[in-house]
């Protein structure tokens, strides 16, 4: 399972990269194939192609899903600086831990599965290709097929990465906003005159900046661009902004929050257009998720496995649409490990087994 990993990490597959999407979920495919799993392909002309890998298709029973992305955040050409290779049990490379690390333990788990004879249900392994931009490049429709895919199911366990003893139950939604601020360039030696875009822009980042609560609304100016030259006042200035929030109604109190800065003209005669460029949901806490968990926790206890606490996150996933769909979903069954979207990210192998063992249990015996 390690080697397939490995074949998977060096496969570079950044998310606005189809070919490489695309090449990690026909290696999947090929390997699900030859198993005989049946294969459903979700074709999308931009995005990767998301898939819906399936054991026991032929049963008439409620599934139980499993679910990872097949897209990293690692700009195209990383795989020079960080290549793959494994030392003291841990394996290192583009996207190992987040997330196909998650993609390599939930399907050991079909394997296992198949292999000890498990026909009392279908298993489907759903594999997306464009989380990481919240399903940008495909106008979320990778995210209505995994829906549509686990609609029925009993059960849905997102294989983002893992913290021991530790599962993901809520999670922050996120919106990301572009604002695009206007002046009136001059030149320099006479600035008095101009209305500078860049310092309006200032004045805009340091308003939103202020709302940071850590289990409420953040928000984040993460990239800025302005100015034409060092001499000349700015005429225009763009910048992005990362916004979190915990429900639905902490999602329309952002959005109002940042609509109200950008219509805010803070030096006067400047304008500001707002354009939303991505959206994810907010995983919102519910009963019907907590009961799975305990139902989980009932079965890992029976069988020698350690339960599992339920945890917030700050970062967003596909989970929280399972979860406003109606289906009980539970998150972050993946692989352990760290350096997540950085130059450093590795897994730890072993727990390639422990996430397997808690999905097949799961399969067994909820």
């Amino acid at each position: 399972c390690a080697d397939f990993l490995a074949e998977l990490a060096k496969i570079e597959s950044p998310t606005a990269h189809k070919a490489g999407v695309d090449a990690v979920g026909s290696l999947v495919a090929t390997r699900a194939k030859a198993l005989g799993f049946s294969i459903e392909i979700h074709r999308e002309a931009v995005a990767g192609d998301a898939l819906c890998i399936t054991l026991n298709g032929d049963i008439d029973a409620p599934a139980i899903c499993f679910s990872a992305h097949m897209d990293t955040v690692h700009p195209l050409g990383s795989i020079k600086e960080m290549p793959v290779y494994i030392k003291d049990g841990k394996i290192y490379g583009p996207g190992v831990c987040d997330c196909k690390g998650g993609i390599a333990s939930a399907f050991l788990a079909m394997v296992a599965l198949k292999e000890a004879g498990f026909r009392a249900r279908p298993v489907r392994l759903l594999l997306q290709s464009d989380e990481e931009t919240s399903s940008r490049q495909s106008e979320k429709r990778t995210v209505a097929f995994m829906c549509e895919k686990a609609k029925d199911a009993c059960a849905f366990l997102n294989c983002e990465p893992h913290r021991r003893g530790l599962v993901t139950l809520s999670r922050k939604g996120i919106s990301r906003y572009e604002l695009k601020v206007t002046g009136k360039a001059e030149h320099a030696a006479e600035c008095y005159l101009g209305k500078n875009a860049i310092a309006e822009a200032a004045h805009k980042i340091l308003a939103l900046e202020q709302m940071k609560s850590p289990d409420g609304i953040t928000v984040n100016c993460g990239l800025i661009r302005g100015g034409s030259a060092e001499n000349t006042v700015a005429e225009v200035c763009s910048f992005t902004v990362d916004v979190r929030y915990t429900t639905e109604e902490e999602m329309k109190e952002a959005d109002a929050f940042v609509q109200k800065i950008a219509n805010t003209s803070y030096l006067g005669d400047t304008s500001c257009t707002l354009v939303l460029k991505s959206a994810r949901i907010p995983m919102e806490r519910c009963e019907r998720n907590d009961a799975l968990l305990n139902k989980l926790n009932s079965i890992f206890k029976a069988h020698g496995l350690d339960e599992l606490s339920a945890r917030s996150a700050g970062g967003g996933s596909d989970a929280a649409y399972i979860t406003a769909s109606g289906v009980p979903c539970l998150d972050t069954f993946g692989v352990v490990g760290s350096g997540i979207h950085a130059k450093d990210e590795y897994a730890v192998l072993s727990s390639l087994t422990l996430s397997s063992k808690m999905l097949a249990l799961a399969a067994l015996y909820l």
